[in-house]
């Protein structure tokens, strides 16, 4: 009898033997920095925000991830405990995912290896595009990268792009800059017409913020 094809998106989309999906309201943490490195998770829907606290009791934003990335992957390569804390900063959908049963699948499933090889070369791409922003452009440039990857900014023309309200602090944080800062951008941001917000609908995000990006 011919084996039936694996389905990568499939298996991340359902429950089963030793993956369970579970909703998490806004702020609610997934897992803590130090909790054990059992499990790998995946994010079905939403948005999880990554934070790290130093030794001195500093807490960082070190990521922003969306639906379709992975959170705690380095349980894979034998980290007894999670580096970073993960929070969902919108209603998420996260799939939960234990160690053993993601390890016996990578093993077993060449589709399943093959689309998570991707999605760590993607990752590894962006964190070196976040290092080189971060040491070469201006906090101007910076925030509006940060914001058009907030709203899953794409090269396909959109006018508008919704997120949920976040914080200036969320926001000067993210940068490595003072919330007043942070403040003066978006203020200047908003009185260009490349952004809208309030404390009700969210932060709008138009395809003009990508000049900001783009210019020299």
């Amino acid at each position: 009898m011919k084996r039936r094809s694996f389905d990568p998106k499939a298996f991340l989309s359902t429950n089963g033997p030793a993956r369970t999906a579970r909703e998490y309201p806004p702020n609610r943490k997934i897992f803590s920095q130090g909790d054990p490195g059992d499990a790998i998770f995946f994010i079905q829907k939403g948005k999880v925000r990554l934070t790290v606290v130093s030794k001195q009791g500093k807490e960082a934003i070190i990521g922003m991830l969306s639906a379709g990335d992975f959170l705690g992957e380095s349980s894979l390569t034998g980290h007894a405990r999670h580096s970073a804390s993960a929070e969902a900063v919108v209603p998420s959908t996260i799939l939960r995912i234990e160690r053993h049963e993601m390890v016996r699948m990578l093993e077993k499933e060449a589709a399943l290896s093959a689309l998570f090889i991707s999605y760590l070369l993607s990752r590894n791409k962006r964190i070196e595009s976040d290092w080189v922003d971060q040491l070469f452009n201006s906090t101007e440039k910076r925030l509006a990268r940060a914001l058009l990857k907030m709203s899953g900014y794409s090269n396909k023309p959109k006018a508008l792009r919704v997120i949920p309200r976040v914080s200036q602090v969320t926001l000067a944080q993210m940068v490595g800059v003072s919330r007043e800062r942070a403040n003066l951008y978006m203020n200047k941001f908003k009185k260009l017409g490349f952004i809208d917000y309030d404390y009700t609908s969210g932060l709008e995000i138009h395809d003009s913020l990508r000049g900001v990006v783009l210019q020299e």
